[in-house]
């Protein structure tokens, strides 16, 4: 095969994984469970035949050892599991995942994997847009699945069975193809990250990268989402800090480590004593749309098993006990705690949250070093900053600030990245590899799989600096 073929191909499983975790919903909405099975069988098919064609080289000083430390406890949790065929599905949802991530960083570069990132982003947002603009037009009323899992009846069904509500020409809130509005919005808003970073580094053409810039804007106004909002002023926040941090240089970085811990302080106390006037800024209920009364039944689980947990589960499966009303609202059985953290001590105890810290703790570490510190050329000479380097951390911050009020991260979309992101961090420790997103030139045919997609086009090379950090 010829390598400009085996890359197109390489691209092209890259994209249909990223867009089949961020889309999971699409595939079981149109096309049935059986439909998403045979999406997820080409995943870990695609996914064996590259790891035979690429034969990556394996060097254990550069995994990530607490990715292997979680799934161990996980599998362990099979002993004591209070629901051991759930867990038994949860391991296996959760070891494709891990290896489509896996596979992905072993096999390809950064610039190929960015560049499939924002490929299925793209194919999100126009299906999304191109989807509800239909059922405005020709629908006119709420849509269902093609193949719901629920009872479908002549009473009146809650609005969150619906695919979508075909509310786009009211301004929303529009849930596109994925069937949440949370869900859309959070993709748009890495979307502007990945679009961002790409256009200001340089390594994405203006005209295009301006277009899908706006319509990543418009998509993220339209599903009016009160938790990415919020979200996306953490990430803000955190791009002020990078660019800040940057800007002083390593020895005045004491100062704005220290304002941010102010700020950090200052936000808690503004939750603390304005957290009524936030609730009504953002539309919310004192419940926080029913969260409180999710979280405080969680934590009630969590207490009752604090060490070891109920039991690995990922997504909860609505047929076992305790998840089959355990959140329950307004006739919708809900299955997540809409918190990862009190998600994962409820299913993994102490041990399973120390071991997923130890995950988030290793992989923002790293990230934000390759964000913050001075690139430098083979001669250790100090070269310019790369806006790409901060994809990473950007990123890796959206999906910590979404864990707050969703346990998407433990899942899907939220998982596969916190992972990729992880070992593509700790693989370039030790060598000289370019995080930012740009194609390397082919040193052989066995390289060529770095040319860039066709509306990339190669920015200069940046080099990150090599921070080692704990060895998370």
């Amino acid at each position: 095969m010829s390598p400009h073929r085996r890359h197109a191909l390489a691209g092209a499983y890259a994209t249909f994984v990223l867009f089949t975790a961020f889309a999971g919903q699409f595939w079981r909405n149109l096309l049935g469970w059986w439909g998403f099975g045979a999406a997820v069988a080409i995943v870990v098919i695609g996914g064996i035949l590259l790891i035979a064609d690429t034969r990556p080289t394996w060097i254990w000083r550069r995994v990530p050892k607490s990715t292997f430390a979680f799934l161990i406890i996980a599998t362990l949790s099979l002993a004591w599991s209070f629901y051991p065929g759930a867990t038994a599905l949860g391991l296996a949802i959760s070891f494709v995942t891990t290896f489509a991530a896996i596979a992905l960083v072993l096999c390809l570069p950064w610039a190929r994997i960015v560049a499939s990132l924002a490929s299925a982003i793209k194919w999100i947002l126009a299906l999304s847009i191109a989807f509800e603009l239909w059922v405005a037009v020709f629908v006119r009323e709420p849509l269902l699945p093609n193949f719901p899992d629920f009872e479908v009846t002549g009473e009146k069904l809650p609005m969150a069975f619906y695919w979508s509500r075909g509310l786009l020409f009211q301004g929303g809130p529009v849930e596109g193809i994925v069937a949440s509005r949370n869900l859309l919005g959070m993709i748009a808003l890495i979307g502007l990250i990945v679009f961002g970073c790409l256009l200001a580094a340089g390594s994405m053409r203006r005209g295009p990268g301006v277009g899908w810039l706006v319509t990543a804007g418009l998509v993220f106004a339209l599903t009016r989402s009160s938790t990415v909002i919020l979200v996306a002023v953490v990430v803000a926040v955190a791009l002020g800090f990078a660019l800040w941090t940057r800007r002083v240089g390593p020895e005045r970085r004491r100062h704005v480590y220290v304002t941010a811990a102010a700020v950090l302080a200052a936000s808690v106390a503004l939750l603390v004593l304005a957290w009524g006037w936030l609730l009504s800024l953002f539309g919310k209920s004192e419940d926080l749309t029913g969260r409180t009364d999710i979280w405080n039944a969680v934590i009630d689980l969590a207490q009752q098993r604090p060490v070891a947990g109920w039991g690995w589960v990922g997504y909860w499966v609505p047929w076992v006990e305790p998840f089959n009303d355990l959140a329950v609202r307004k006739g919708v059985t809900y299955l997540q705690a809409h918190n990862a953290w009190l998600d994962m001590w409820m299913q993994l105890g102490i041990i399973g949250l120390i071991a997923f810290a130890s995950i988030v703790v290793g992989a923002l570490w790293r990230s934000w070093f390759l964000a913050v510190d001075q690139p430098r050329d083979a001669a250790g000479r100090p070269m310019p900053y790369s806006a790409a380097s901060l994809l990473p951390m950007l990123v890796l911050v959206a999906l910590l600030g979404q864990s707050l009020a969703e346990s998407r991260i433990l899942i899907e979309i939220g998982w596969l990245l916190l992972i990729a992101i992880a070992w593509a961090t700790k693989r370039r420790q030790w060598s000289n590899d370019p995080l930012p997103a740009q194609p390397r030139p082919a040193r052989s045919s066995a390289v060529a799989l770095d040319a860039p997609p066709a509306d990339l086009k190669p920015p200069a090379v940046t080099p990150p600096a090599v921070t080692p950090p704990a060895d998370a």
